[in-house]
């Protein structure tokens, strides 16, 4: 009843909520006082732990009934009056002024933090509480994000909940599970569903994936036990691997492990939207190194098999880096082919996603050398805010892996083309090297990069 009664109230808050069209005053106030008052219940928890989930429960399931914008409404409610008190924070904060240095300062610190409480942590964590409610809020902060791109009052709530989901997704609540051919379908659904960074094609395609000479590894919460939160695809192999489409050959035969020396980290795959922040990834990779040395000890190297998703965005944005990348030689070598300078006719058109360059025998290979010396310079110089601008770097390098070498067509599906004209990274984990790895990082923003890519970023 009161569910209903909330939905119908909701669809007439669409699109009018204070962030352009009536003021919510104007709304029906019985509706409003309804859904508030549900509100309002869930934040003070009265009644016992029974009455608590139940009202959580009716709560949920009236957000979960609503659509796009009573959604955006709904969370308005909860970020604009369920803050802190403003008063009761100023009479706290006084009497503890009043009281440092004092046998009461303890007392009046403590409820100094009691006033600072918001009330939208009471009723986010409610919803904690019932059946499914950890993946209800991660899916509600999914939502949150989409709304705050163009709404920014709603960032305080967002804080609250990241900083929740922060606790309740701590590594060490997390279980590092291996998934096989023999786990659940839902859960191997789940791989095809949110693979990010390869597309599982077909389930042939994720059996090889799920081979003997391969490994997948993911986290996952207790309380979403067929929720991967991330998982990494492993490949066995006996060198670095250098080409993507090889890698995942499903008619390539399965390669014996004992043979096998290096452990290929080929994609990485974060899996829920509303667990943005929250990290993990780092933590992911360190116990998979330390299992598989385990099961495995003549595996010796640890390294990636990397996209550089962001290349041609970054050139598009500072056009004179590409034609600098070109050498005097290079030009040599490519006048013969119909681009000898920048000002040649079909110059921009290696930055379409389509790459037509490809079509012209012997252009690919003529392009090789400035291409990936303009990948080279990307990944050591280019930054945002400080870091590396291309994000598959910041991840690795913040965990203490060093760029190892750059594969020229490494990737030549459409979407590495339209990426990074079909390059590819190794980023290497050599466990002797990455605590250093990470103070230089952290300490003073140092990329660590083996010799080759450091004298091709310098060219």
């Amino acid at each position: 009843m009161v569910s209903n009664i909330v939905t119908r109230s909701l669809e007439r808050m669409r699109n009018i909520i204070s962030w352009g069209g009536k003021s919510q005053a104007q709304l029906e106030a019985r509706d409003l006082d309804r859904l508030r008052e549900q509100m309002r219940e869930c934040a003070e928890g009265t009644g016992g732990e029974v009455s608590t989930r139940q009202r959580a429960a009716r709560l949920a399931h009236t957000y979960l009934e609503l659509d796009d914008d009573a959604r955006h409404a709904f969370l308005r409610m909860i970020a604009l009056e369920f803050g802190p008190d403003p008063a009761r924070v100023a009479e706290a904060h006084a009497t503890y002024q009043a009281k440092v240095g004092s046998p009461e300062q303890w007392d009046a610190e403590a409820r100094l933090r009691g006033a600072m409480r918001s009330r939208r942590i009471r009723i986010l964590t409610q919803f904690n509480a019932i059946p499914a409610g950890v993946k209800f809020l991660v899916d509600l902060r999914a939502d949150l994000l989409r709304f705050l791109k163009d709404d920014p009052e709603l960032k305080a709530l967002d804080r609250e909940l990241e900083a929740r989901l922060n606790a309740w997704f701590d590594v060490g609540f997390l279980e590092l599970r291996r998934i096989t051919w023999e786990s659940p379908a839902a859960l191997l659904e789940k791989l095809v569903q949110y693979e990010a960074v390869h597309e599982i094609r077909s389930w042939t395609d994720l059996k090889n994936r799920l081979d003997t000479d391969r490994r997948c590894y993911a986290f996952f919460h207790p309380r979403m036990p067929l929720e991967p939160l991330i998982f990494v695809e492993v490949a066995l192999v006996d060198d670095l691997a250098d080409n993507v489409q090889k890698l995942l050959d499903e008619m390539a035969p399965v390669a014996d492990n004992a043979r096998a020396n290096t452990a290929i980290f080929y994609s990485i795959s974060n899996t829920q939207v509303g667990l943005r922040g929250v990290s993990f990834g780092n933590f992911l990779l360190k116990r998979v190194v330390d299992d598989l040395k385990r099961d495995l000890p003549g595996l010796k190297q640890f390294a990636t098999l990397s996209p550089i998703p962001r290349l041609k965005d970054w050139v598009r944005a500072h056009p004179d880096a590409l034609a600098e990348a070109f050498t005097d030689a290079d030009w040599k070598k490519l006048a013969p082919l119909g681009l000898d300078g920048p000002e040649a006719p079909g110059f921009e058109t290696l930055l379409d996603d389509t790459a037509p360059w490809l079509e012209t025998p012997g252009l690919a290979t003529a392009l090789a050398a400035p291409l990936t010396r303009l990948a080279a310079r990307y990944l050591c110089h280019a930054k945002s805010r400080g870091a590396p601008f291309d994000p598959v770097a910041r991840f690795h390098l913040g965990n203490g892996a060093r760029i190892e070498r750059l594969n020229w067509m490494g990737d030549t599906a459409a979407k590495g083309l339209a990426q990074s004209f079909g390059l590819m990274v190794n980023y290497l984990y050599d466990p002797d090297s990455i605590e250093a790895n990470v103070e230089a990082y952290v300490a003073e923003g140092t990329i660590a990069t083996s010799g080759p890519i450091k004298r091709l970023a310098k060219q």
